[in-house]
């Protein structure tokens, strides 16, 4: 929605409270016409119902403003003397149209001392769960979301079934576009599995300060350009439209900035003409064939042991009636000790040869393991459009950046206008999994849109096997070394679990000899 269409909205709901509620600012003290001024509307009604100014900022928080309207509806017919249980439904019910109702048709008292202490338990309970969603909802929008791994594409990094803390003010958290939505869900409402949110009214995009830009090789969750609602479409293959902020969360490894270059030569990744170089905590594996003597007791059960031990699903079982071994992650390293086998023939790192029509752009004879150069879009970079550069940026310029692109033959139309070049809106960015073999990444879809980028793993706060759920015991299934680690830094991973059980012993003790000292004072 476009910020003319936002202020006609403001000022239409502005006008429709006024509407409703003129007669009790005139009651409370204040003037009728101070009940249809934007925002100060807000501050007057907030001393009238004897709550802190600050409230008002809330109505301006998408989401979060589900959650305060009905408390302040309730509020306002409190202190006009509509305390029972069913005016507060019928307040809530009715989306506080009742207002405007008691407004018009009741004989108005204010109670300008009201007490603000709910007036039951039950109110007070449903006031602190209100509250406590609100802080919950605001500190999950922009701050840190909870995130679980559920893919093997960064294996070896981030595991199936690790849960991570997603940092959103490292790269700038960014506001909501849908305002209406379920809090603390994403697309879908848990167990009834049907939409969070409505589409309307979306706000435009817009995201706060950062605290660092993208770096090459950082590990990014971002939302999955080319998501078309598939769970909720019809047998008619109608494409939804989906917005930014409901679509997929996808976590990769960015490997590509704007203004580079990304090439791919049997499997080895180039930037910029360059060998791309990896944290040490990366391991990226590929699919690698391995002949060995089958009949060889001893190498085969040597063979599985190393599997296992180098945690590679595929390839457990191996048997005297196979001497071939097909494992789709396996990183170099794990390769070389493979090879040290006694009785391995030989270990042979399987590359894509074959054209694959599913590459991005689509349009060239490129696979997973060959493809590029490919030039990542900067914001305020021109390119030029012809027919050979087109696929290219097609998605950007009518998907991403929203312009109604037509092409007739070797003509290109951009808004309706003749078009030889492009200037980028906004920066893009390449994505892909370490498990190059087991990823649905850029390759596949191409850019990532910078309004599409979520946040930052910082932060494993707990990890649980998810691949052998009844191979294990349940304590077993936990994976304790990876418990409060962090996700990037130098060297292997360090668990700091350890430091919160103590500071998690220390809160009890000091919290049993405080309550301890409070009982033995009043006392």
């Amino acid at each position: 929605m476009e910020t003319t269409s936002w202020i006609l909205t403001i000022l239409a709901v502005s006008t429709i409270h006024g509407i409703g509620t003129w007669k009790l600012y005139t009651v409370a003290g204040k003037k009728a016409w101070e009940a249809f001024i934007p925002i100060y509307n807000g501050i007057q009604l907030m001393e009238i119902i004897n709550r802190p100014r600050w409230w008002v900022l809330l109505l301006f928080i998408p989401v979060i403003n589900l959650l305060i309207l009905p408390v302040i509806w309730i509020e306002t017919l409190r202190s006009f003397g509509k305390k029972s249980t069913a005016d507060m439904w019928i307040g809530v019910l009715t989306f506080g149209f009742y207002i405007g109702f008691v407004n018009y048709t009741q004989t108005l008292s204010y109670e300008a001392k009201r007490s603000t202490k709910p007036a039951t338990q039950v109110l007070d309970t449903l006031g602190s769960i209100t509250f406590a969603l609100i802080v919950a909802t605001f500190v999950h929008t922009y701050f840190i979301q909870p995130f679980v791994i559920p893919t093997s594409s960064l294996e070896k990094t981030l595991k199936i079934g690790d849960f991570l803390f997603v940092s959103k003010f490292h790269y700038g958290a960014r506001t909501p576009m849908t305002t209406v939505a379920a809090p603390m869900v994403h697309d879908t409402l848990p167990l009834v599995k049907i939409k969070s949110y409505s589409s309307w009214p979306e706000l435009p995009y817009f995201r706060l300060p950062a605290l660092q830009k993208i770096e090459r090789n950082d590990i990014v969750v971002f939302n999955w350009p080319v998501d078309t609602v598939a769970k909720f479409r019809d047998n008619s293959g109608i494409r939804y439209y989906k917005p930014i902020d409901k679509k997929s969360n996808y976590v990769k490894r960015c490997v590509g900035i704007p203004g580079d270059v990304i090439t791919l030569k049997n499997s080895d990744l180039f930037v910029n003409g360059k060998l791309a170089q990896l944290p040490k905590r990366a391991k990226p594996q590929f699919s690698y064939k391995v002949a060995f003597d089958g009949n060889n007791t001893n190498t085969t059960s040597t063979l599985d042991a190393t599997l296992r031990d180098l945690e590679c699903s595929d390839g457990f079982g191996v048997n005297d009636t196979r001497d071939t071994l097909y494992i789709r992650a396996l990183t170099d390293e794990g390769a070389k000790t493979i090879k040290g086998i006694s009785g391995v023939k030989s270990v042979e790192k399987i590359i894509a040869r074959e054209t694959e029509k599913s590459i991005f752009p689509y349009t060239k004879n490129w696979n997973v393991d060959n493809l590029g150069p490919i030039k990542i879009p900067a914001a305020g970079e021109t390119v030029a459009l012809n027919a050979e550069s087109l696929p290219f940026y097609k998605m950007i310029i009518s998907d991403y950046e929203h312009h109604k692109l037509q092409v007739n033959g070797n003509e290109i139309r951009i808004d309706g206008k003749p078009a030889t070049s492009y200037t980028f809106e906004q920066d893009y960015y390449w994505m892909m999994g370490d498990n190059r073999h087991n990823s649905e990444d850029s390759r596949y879809w191409g850019f990532v849109p910078a309004d599409h980028i979520v946040g930052k793993p910082i932060f494993i706060w707990m990890s649980f096997d998810l691949n052998n759920v009844f191979q294990k015991p349940l304590l077993d299934r936990f994976r304790t070394e990876r418990f409060f680690t962090t996700v990037s830094g130098d060297g292997e991973p360090e668990s700091y679990f350890k430091f919160f059980l103590i500071a998690l012993t220390g809160y009890f003790i000091w919290d049993y000899f405080n309550k301890k000292k409070k009982k033995k004072e009043n006392n």
